[in-house]
């Protein structure tokens, strides 16, 4: 049974009153009563409750993140390089993956509520808005990652993906391509704003992309082999594919493989984020890489400020720029 406030009184031999004056650091207390309680508390591993600091109005020290999917490898970094950054300030995070389920997201929420965390980190394409807003309402320092939404007032921390989808689009028309396939994310403004730089890239080159050659699909395995096998399918098939993640390119590229398809001598493919997928491929991939540990230590620093300067005014926007990064996956035609 785990220790209680009630056991370290008892074995120290001093009132409720005491020890919990000396777990919140306050009151006037001896050097030797204090020591002494602390003994007692490490004597029987009592940790004091985070629940029971916050109803007193101290921290938690804890941060909730919401995630879309965690089996996807840009979230799992994310939620990595969110944690690091958030130990090395003292704070742990308590990490919840809502796989695009709009109850999954409200039931987290309130769990994260019940936690009493110090502040909350979202990178989930909301399915209800009001939701977040009741947050914003409750006063909890909020933090939209890579996501952003004009009526909202949260800090924001993100990657120019307008500039991503271009750098996409002109690296494949710098390679002599000009005939083109695009899988996106329709359910993440993400995806949407990615489609609409690598579509300005190709207009900038005076080519259009055809509504026929754009194709949605959530970054999931069995979705994404449903995209591929549409375009793979195709009687004029593209000589390039950009895909909006790196899981939706690697699949692709194992689809096209089962289909006798080499890459890059048939079709070539760019992706997006830079994750494991990309470097692990055959062909290892080019893809479009996002600063994520930059992303996340700007995101706990923000955050942070929040929750230490409550009055402070919200909608700090923080962008950051992607790069290119080149490897074997797309063939020059020039």
């Amino acid at each position: 049974m785990k220790p209680t406030i009630y056991d370290v009184a008892k074995k120290a031999g001093v009132s409720i009153a005491t020890v919990s004056k000396v777990v919140n650091n306050t009151g006037r207390i001896s050097e030797k009563t204090r020591s002494r309680v602390k003994e007692v508390m490490k004597e029987i591993d009592y940790s004091p409750s985070s629940v029971a600091a916050a109803l007193t109005g101290k921290r938690t020290f804890t941060i909730g993140v919401l995630v879309p999917d965690i089996a996807n490898p840009f979230f799992a970094e994310v939620a990595r390089a969110l944690e690091n950054h958030a130990r090395m300030t003292g704070y742990a995070i308590i990490l919840c993956s809502t796989d695009y389920q709009r109850e999954r997201e409200q039931d987290y929420l309130e769990l994260l509520l019940k936690k009493q965390v110090d502040g909350i980190i979202i990178a989930t394409e909301a399915r209800d808005w009001k939701v977040f807003k009741k947050l914003l309402d409750k006063n909890i320092p909020l933090l939209m990652f890579s996501i952003d939404h004009p009526s909202f007032s949260s800090h924001v921390v993100t990657t120019d993906d307008i500039r991503g989808g271009y750098l996409a689009g002109r690296y494949l028309l710098d390679n002599g391509h000009r005939n083109f396939a695009v899988i996106v994310e329709e359910n993440r403004e993400s995806g949407r704003l990615r489609l609409e730089g690598f579509k300005q890239s190709l207009m900038d080159a005076g080519i259009e992309l055809s509504d026929s050659f754009v194709v949605f699909s959530k970054s999931r395995v069995e979705e994404a082999k449903k995209a591929a096998k549409q375009i793979l399918a195709l009687n004029n098939r593209p000589t390039s594919v950009f895909a909006a993640t790196d899981l939706i390119a690697a699949v692709f590229m194992n689809e096209a493989r089962k289909a006798n398809i080499s890459i890059p001598e048939d079709i070539s493919v760019i992706g997006f984020d830079n994750t494991i997928h990309a470097e692990i491929a055959d062909p290892g991939l080019t893809t479009i890489a996002q600063p994520t540990d930059e992303l996340a230590r700007y995101a706990i620093h923000q955050l942070l400020e929040s929750i230490e300067k409550p009055n402070s005014l919200p909608g700090h926007r923080i962008m950051l720029a992607p790069e290119l990064i080149e490897r074997d996956s797309v063939k020059n035609l020039n």
